[in-house]
C-alpha cells in the first residue's frame, strides 16, 4: 500500500459514517421511527402561529434607510430641487443610470434642466446618496412600484420631487439625511482611543507643531542644490 492509499484510508476513517447495528436497524424498519420523528415536528409546528405574511394583504414596513425608489430633496425655501447639477452622482454611478442636463442661467448660474434616472438599470447601491455634497438625492422606503410599462421606471425631476413629497417629507426626510446621508465631517474625526504622535515636551492639549511652507527664495535654493547634486 502506497502513501496515497494510506491517506485515503485515514480520510475514510475520519469522515466515514458509522453503520448502525442490526437491532437498531430492525427497530427503525418495524416502528418507522424516522417517520414518527418527522410527524412529531409537523404536529408541533401545525398549532403555532404562522410567521408567513400574506402579501399584499399583510405588508411589511420597510426599515429606516431602506434603499427603495429614488427622490430629489425639495428645498423648503425655494420649493425646487436642491440639486445644483454638479454631476457627482452620475459620475459615481456604476450602472450609469443617472443623466443630468444643465444650462447657464441669466445670472451665469448653472441651471438643472433635466435630471433622469432609469430604475431598471439601477443597482440600488446608494452611491449617488453618498456622493452628493448637498444632500439632494435620497432613496425612499417605498418598494411597491412594479408595472407593465417601462416608461413608469423612467424618473424625471417632477416625478422625483413627488416621491419626496409622498414618502420623505417632514421628519422622515430629516431623519434620513441625519443618519443615512454619509459620510459627513464627523465621520473623519480622529477617534479618542487612536494613538497620536506628539513631539517631546508637548501635552495632549497642545497640537503638534507643523513646519512652515517654504518661501519662494527657499524653494529656489533647494531646486538649485538638487540640480547641482544631479550634475
Amino acid at each position: 500500500m502506497n502513501t496515497t492509499d494510506e491517506q485515503t484510508d485515514k480520510y475514510v476513517k475520519v469522515v466515514g459514517r458509522k453503520e448502525s447495528g442490526f437491532l437498531a436497524s430492525l427497530i427503525k424498519r418495524v416502528f418507522f421511527t424516522e417517520i414518527l420523528q418527522g410527524m412529531k415536528l409537523t404536529l408541533t409546528t401545525a398549532f403555532k402561529k404562522p410567521v408567513t405574511k400574506q402579501y399584499p394583504k399583510e405588508k411589511t414596513e420597510a426599515r429606516a434607510g431602506f434603499r427603495g425608489m429614488h427622490a430629489l430633496v425639495r428645498d423648503s425655501a425655494t420649493g425646487k430641487a436642491k440639486c445644483v447639477g454638479c454631476g457627482l452622482c452620475a459620475a459615481v454611478c456604476p450602472s450609469k443610470c443617472i443623466n443630468i442636463y444643465t444650462s447657464e442661467g441669466p445670472n451665469h448660474e448653472k441651471v438643472v434642466d433635466r435630471y433622469e434616472i432609469e430604475l431598471l438599470r439601477c443597482l440600488y447601491c446608494s452611491f449617488c446618496v453618498e456622493a452628493c455634497p448637498f444632500g439632494a438625492v435620497v432613496m425612499t422606503e417605498h418598494y411597491e412600484y412594479s408595472d407593465y410599462s417601462k416608461g413608469s421606471f423612467f424618473m424625471t425631476i417632477p416625478t422625483l420631487l413627488d416621491n419626496w413629497d409622498k414618502y420623505m417629507e417632514g421628519r422622515r426626510g430629516a431623519f434620513y439625511l441625519d443618519n443615512f446621508w454619509r459620510p459627513k465631517t464627523t465621520d473623519f474625526a480622529t477617534p479618542t482611543e487612536q494613538a497620536v504622535f506628539r513631539p517631546k515636551g508637548t501635552n495632549e492639549s497642545t497640537p503638534p507643531a507643523t513646519s512652515p511652507a517654504p518661501s519662494g527664495d527657499t524653494a529656489g535654493e533647494v531646486a538649485g542644490e538638487s540640480r547641482e547634486k544631479g550634475e
